[in-house]
């Protein structure tokens, strides 16, 4: 079973920048796919960004395309998410998670594809 633990969340002024990070373990992490999702109070859980563990290959969000960068530390079996130019919509609660390495493309922004969550890091943009 994996577990999963954000950090990084914080206060950040218009247009700054933020970097997340999750820390994984797990038997079979290294065969997974990893994503980070966000949620603002009173909305969905949406998809922010995804990373292939095996192959590396990345997928983002229309809205964080550009301003967004998911990466993967093999040996610490960490994700991280470097978010710059920051705007009023990334204020979220923000939610690392795990799903099958080979889960089809057309699933990979789906949550409800995803076995294991972290327990969230806020971020907020003033």
């Amino acid at each position: 079973q994996e577990r999963l633990v954000e950090s990084g969340g914080g206060l950040v002024q218009a247009g700054g920048s933020l970097r997340l990070s999750c820390a994984a373990s797990g038997r079979t992490f290294n065969s997974y796919t990893m994503a980070w999702f966000r949620q603002a109070p009173g909305k969905e859980r949406e998809f922010v960004a995804a990373i292939r563990w095996i192959g590396g290959s990345t997928y983002y969000a229309d809205s964080v395309k550009g301003r967004f960068t998911i990466s993967r530390d093999n040996a610490k079996k960490t994700v991280s998410l470097q978010m710059n130019s920051l705007k009023p919509e990334d204020t979220a609660v923000y939610y690392c998670a795990t799903g099958a390495g080979n889960m089809p493309l057309l699933t990979i922004r789906d949550r409800q594809k995803y076995d294991y969550w972290g327990q969230g890091t806020q971020v907020t943009q003033r």
